[in-house]
């Protein structure tokens, strides 16, 4: 007999998921929205359907889709299309680089990330024997004395920021993230800025450095979040010329090219629809107003909340008596038909964190926060 506590050897997020997708309930697990993407959007690609764009688009991008990013970044930073990768999604381009670093490093390295880890952040350098390490860290805890010591004493080359991150929305600062540049180019590591949630923040748009000129830097960012679309698999990155050219020819036989209809349909969108800002703004403030609700009911129960600046997230610290996230997780699936995510996918040290998916229609959060109800009540 199978013991229901029994932990998945791969990703908790999938094994959550898949619970609901066989079984029914609730997903507030896995990252995926709840809604439909732009109406406008979807009119387009329903035009383009029987045009002739069903084909391999240009590996390095369509060019009318390149030119509207470049035109919306254009206010940070000049971006050639020399610059600039159209991949299929976020995690193409982290894997990307990964793989692009460690062969031009041709040693051993370690990459880092900030405490608790997006999952792709610490399985990207597990799958290529590679080592990886997390940095504790906390909104107030951010000091570049003590992270210099942490990396040149794990021998760090690579390190991944989302800002705000997952599963924790957290935001670093301009003052921050420059600091932490700076000290890139003293010690000659890399950084990547994950900037997949950049325009889903509850308040303050968060700082996202872009530098062509800086041959330690990488800029990475996608359409699947903030429009909805994470089947669609297009994302992008940006970096100096230097990399890009030998990215590149990785990248032409690894992805070749992100889907070539979607590419082209969402080109007209972000061309004709001031780069999907009306969208976005409802967006945000669906989010939010999820977040708030959650977050709130989640108090009221005993949870305890870090502050957030944006994402898909709330990061929850369950009540006082509940330490086993793993447990709490089971037992509310089983009994109440709700897939949360246990902290300890994304740290060893958050073996009593939740982190809960708000981007869902806001029936589902309510009904959702009933279900928690009856779980506590019924302890």
């Amino acid at each position: 007999m199978t013991d229901i506590y029994t932990k998945p050897t791969g990703s908790y997020i999938s094994f959550m998921s898949n619970k609901v997708k066989t079984n029914g309930g609730i997903n507030l697990a896995q990252g995926i929205p709840g809604f439909m993407p732009p109406k406008e959007l979807l009119d387009i690609l329903k035009d383009m359907v029987n045009m002739p764009f069903h084909q391999y688009a240009a590996g390095n991008g369509d060019p009318e889709l390149v030119e509207a990013i470049i035109s919306y970044h254009s206010n940070e930073q000049k971006i050639s299309p020399n610059q600039l990768l159209v991949v299929q999604g976020a995690t193409e381009a982290l894997s990307l680089i990964y793989i692009y670093l460690k062969k031009e490093l041709g040693t051993a390295f370690t990459t880092m990330a900030f405490d608790p880890v997006y999952e792709v952040y610490k399985n990207l350098p597990h799958i290529f024997d590679g080592n990886f390490v997390c940095y504790p860290l906390s909104s107030n805890s951010f000091n570049i004395d003590s992270i210099r010591l942490f990396i040149v004493e794990n021998n760090v080359k690579l390190i991944y920021v989302g800002s705000p991150g997952n599963p924790y929305g957290l935001s670093y600062t301009k003052k921050q993230l420059n600091e932490l540049i700076k000290l890139s180019q003293q010690l000659n590591f890399y950084i990547v800025i994950d900037a997949v949630y950049k325009d889903l923040y509850f308040h303050t748009p968060p700082y996202q450095p872009i530098d062509v000129n800086n041959n330690n830097l990488f800029y990475v960012n996608s359409f699947s979040k903030m429009l909805s679309i994470t089947g669609w698999r297009i994302g992008y990155f940006v970096c100096s010329e230097q990399n890009m050219t030998k990215i590149r020819s990785i990248h032409d036989y690894t992805g070749l090219c992100a889907p070539s209809l979607f590419q082209k349909a969402l080109a007209k969108y972000l061309q004709t629809h001031n780069f999907g800002i009306k969208y976005l703004t409802k967006l945000r403030e669906t989010l939010n107003n999820n977040y708030n609700f959650l977050s709130n009911e989640l108090i009221k129960l005993g949870f305890t909340i870090p502050k957030t600046d944006g994402g898909y997230f709330v990061w929850a610290e369950l009540p006082k008596g509940y330490s086993d996230g793993f447990k709490f997780t089971i037992d509310l699936y089983n009994n109440y038909k709700v897939a949360v995510i246990p902290g300890e996918h994304f740290s060893a040290s958050c073996s009593n964190y939740i982190r809960f998916n708000v981007a869902r229609e806001f029936s589902e959060i309510e009904n959702a926060v009933e279900q928690l109800k009856k779980f506590f009540a019924n302890c």
